[in-house]
């Protein structure tokens, strides 16, 4: 923990994930180097080892590791622990402030421990809304938790803040950022270069057409992942300049679905998790994206990548909005159709591919401390994020 004045606001930063160090990476590096805040960061740790690269790779170094991690628990077991963990960390350490990321257990935990102990709670990525508490599961449930007890919302977009206003949240409570996983996403393209696969290489060293496709979404279970491999199949069947690139997600459920349809086949590439480095090697070698992950709706617009989301929700309508990415849900014809049209129209492949990216511009980090001075009174916030605007216009609100 890196000490600063005795009047400095002292912030604790929780998280447990690997999505979450990514984006909170950029974050605790500028709060560590600001002598205007006292930094303590502790992790939940459920994602264990994986989580411990992610921060190694950023240079974050963690104060307190609570270790949540067990093998089989339940989403119930683990909560119970993480929340009385939580819940005596916060009373030994009296924070100023809890500042936690997005949608996970953690951050609801987070949110609801510092709550009953009397914190404030800063979120960072508020906002992000699908209305419906199913889809995706519990992700929705974890947000509308942390932006209830919130007192300063740290918002990605302007669409994120219309959704605060619409839950009678102030609107001096918001700050637009953008997304800071955008920061982080260009620092590690840049550190990045030769990391892709033996395999992928070979594959763009041939002149193939990389499909990058990620796969893993609870309600997607059963059909929808296997409606996925089958609309894969049928692609590949159609094109044969065209590599499909999928990590596997370690649960059985994924694979289970994925494997009868895509194992055997020489124009699949079924590739074990991949560290961040090496995923955005492989995100920025690709021609279009396949995906039901919240964070690659982001990333992938933003290193002009084509994006079918194959969820019938998103809490990320902004790539959609701007051309950059369509819903396509779990229908196999669906599916099929739309990544068809992106591999022979090159006028729609081009519409897409340079739509302008809604989530980010590489300062998100700047607006945030800007906004988490303002909030503790030993800073000024800086102009609200806006797609449109460039970084020349980054600067003070008059």
């Amino acid at each position: 923990m890196r000490k600063s004045t005795a009047s400095a606001p002292h912030l604790m930063v929780v998280y447990g994930t690997r999505p979450e160090a990514i984006k909170l990476a950029p974050v605790i590096r500028a709060l560590r180097a600001d002598r205007r805040f006292e930094t303590t960061v502790a992790v939940t740790g459920q994602h264990g080892e994986i989580l411990d690269r992610m921060n190694a790779f950023f240079g974050v170094p963690v104060d307190v590791d609570l270790g949540m991690l067990r093998p089989g628990q339940t989403f119930a077991e683990l909560s119970s622990r993480m929340f009385a963990a939580l819940l005596a960390l916060f009373e030994e350490r009296r924070p100023d402030a809890v500042l936690m990321h997005g949608d996970t257990s953690s951050s609801a935990l987070a949110a609801l421990a510092a709550y009953y102990q009397g914190v404030p709670v800063i979120h960072l990525e508020a906002g992000l809304r699908s209305h419906d508490l199913s889809s995706p599961f519990p992700e929705e449930g974890n947000r509308r938790i942390a932006g209830q007890l919130a007192a300063l919302h740290l918002a990605p977009t302007a669409t994120a803040r219309d959704n605060l206003l619409a839950e009678n949240v102030p609107d001096a409570a918001i700050a637009v950022t953008g997304n800071t996983v955008i920061d982080a996403l260009f620092e590690t393209v840049d550190r990045s270069a030769g990391r892709l696969t033996p395999a992928v290489r070979r594959a763009v060293a041939a002149g193939r057409r990389i499909v990058l496709v990620t796969a893993h979404r609870r309600e997607s279970w059963g059909r929808g992942l296997r409606n996925t491999a089958l609309a894969l199949a049928d692609v590949l069947d159609a094109h044969d300049d065209v590599t499909v690139a999928l990590p596997m997600h370690p649960n059985p459920t994924v694979r289970d679905a994925l494997l009868p349809v895509l194992g055997n086949r020489a124009d699949t590439l079924l590739i074990e998790p991949q560290d961040y480095p090496e995923f955005c090697a492989l995100l920025n070698a690709a021609h279009v994206v396949v995906t039901d992950s919240g964070g690659v709706q982001e990333e992938a617009p933003a290193l002009g990548k084509p994006v079918l989301v194959t969820r019938d929700t998103t809490e990320r309508p902004e790539a959609i909005e701007a051309g950059a990415a369509i819903l396509v849900g779990t229908a196999r014809e669906s599916i099929r159709s739309h990544l068809d049209r992106l591999l022979d129209d090159r006028v729609a492949y081009a519409g897409m591919a340079g739509a302008i990216s809604p989530y980010g511009d590489g300062h998100a980090t700047g607006r945030v401390i800007a906004a988490i001075a303002a909030h503790f009174g030993v800073g000024s916030r800086v102009r609200d994020f806006h797609p449109l605007l460039q970084a020349a216009d980054f600067g003070a609100v008059a």
